[in-house]
């Protein structure tokens, strides 16, 4: 596949537009953002679908699929990926590349001539038997490779890194914390809403880091007759597998709870419209831009106090955080946090829009991927040190002073 320009950026990774993650979300806000800026951006991925074009242009970028022929696990098998990507660094000033991703290591060294940068996303978790835990251990290691040939080291937070396994690798190299960027998705319409009940929501992948199963069985031990859990997220084309039969069976045909599926833009502000309350029960999670969005339009979080995932919760004071894989606690948690005052509402959606906000996050990425010369600014700031002060609801706050 020829290639026709010079590019100012680069953006690698397996999985991006149609597919929607976090991590594909990450890299298309910055790839698109960016390009809004007036700086040329391409993206190099996998084709993992057939019926995807080989090269297209979207939202301002030159996007380049190579084919696949296999998968190993959730990640694909494209043996002409590592020389599209050569060919696309040799033209491009910096290549911006995402792990975790087994062939990081190798691109790293197929980009001599040009600046690199990394964001680390996540530790994957390891999987059942002896293939899944080689499989992590290789991605582990690949990660570290290209992140010691990279002149940046970009994570959602200094916390999310500390409590890596590549702790050990990533104290030694120039670590720049930018919060995963989050849009504003307020002034949608509440479509989804049925009742006067409280309304329950998640937002991300139906798969089983997101403790789900955990969600569903905390509604269904306390909820009421009108009370509603609304479960928004891809369960169909999900890397590595969805669980979504699982789910279903702890649903047992509630019809209090829907599965509302993979929604676009318009839907989801209809969604952050519906609900009350946002919950994100994952066992591991590396920041949450969900539950983020969701504090942006008013609604507090319930989110599991796991390295990462709690970042949003203790910077803004907008939540409660439970311990993963409790029930009750995320229950008692929702119920305190379910009917915020206005004055509340206002307050968590100013402090997430300040700290979280889609602009300073593009501001930090384009200093650092573009503009290297400059320093990061608020939105790496916002993420950089632990914020032990938190307002109403945050960790164990008693439920007396959830309506201050």
């Amino acid at each position: 596949m020829p290639v026709h320009r010079h590019y100012d950026l680069t953006v690698v990774l397996n999985y991006y537009l149609p597919y929607v993650s976090g991590l594909t979300e990450t890299a298309r806000e910055i790839a698109e953002g960016l390009a809004a800026r007036g700086h040329r951006v391409a993206v190099v991925a996998c084709r993992h679908d057939r019926s995807l074009p080989r090269r297209e242009r979207h939202g301002g970028v030159d996007i380049y699929r190579s084919p696949v022929i296999g998968r190993i696990s959730r990640g694909p098998v494209s043996p002409a990926f590592g020389a599209l990507v050569a060919r696309l660094a040799r033209n491009s000033r910096t290549v911006h590349l995402h792990t975790p991703m087994l062939e990081a290591g190798l691109l790293a060294r197929l980009c001599p001539g040009t600046r690199l940068v990394t964001t680390h996303h996540a530790d994957l978790l390891p999987g059942s038997g002896l293939l899944g835990s080689t499989a992590v251990r290789a991605l582990d290691a690949s990660a570290a490779a290209a992140m010691r040939r990279s002149s940046a080291v970009v994570v959602n937070s200094l916390e999310q890194a500390r409590h890596s396994r590549l702790w050990p690798h990533l104290r030694e190299l120039p670590l720049v914390p930018i919060a995963a960027p989050c849009r504003d998705r307020s002034g949608g319409r509440p479509r989804y809403r049925e009742g006067p009940g409280l309304h329950i929501g998640y937002a991300g992948r139906i798969h089983p880091e997101k403790g789900l199963e955990y969600l569903v069985r905390a509604f269904r031990l306390r909820a009421a007759p009108h009370d509603r859990l609304l479960l928004a997220g891809d369960y169909l084309t999900v890397a590595g597998g969805s669980n979504v039969d699982a789910l279903r069976k702890e649903i047992a045909g509630d019809p209090r709870v829907a599965l509302l599926g993979l929604l676009d833009h318009r839907r989801m502000c209809d969604f952050y419209a519906s609900i009350d309350v946002f919950a994100l029960p994952s066992i591991t999670e590396s920041f949450g831009i969900a539950q983020t969005e969701a504090m942006m339009c008013g609604i507090p979080a319930v989110t599991s106090d796991v390295p990462g995932g709690r970042v949003p919760v203790t910077a803004t004071g907008f939540g409660r955080l439970v311990p993963p894989r409790d029930p009750a606690a995320i229950a008692e948690a929702i119920a305190e946090v379910g009917r915020p005052t206005p004055r509340q509402r206002t307050a968590g959606a100013a402090r997430a829009r300040a700290l979280f906000g889609l602009d300073g996050c593009l501001d930090a990425y384009e200093k650092t991927l573009v503009r290297p010369e400059e320093t990061p600014g608020p939105a790496a700031a916002a993420t950089s040190a632990a914020t032990p002060q938190c307002r109403p609801w945050c960790h164990n706050t008693p439920s007396t002073r959830s309506n201050r």
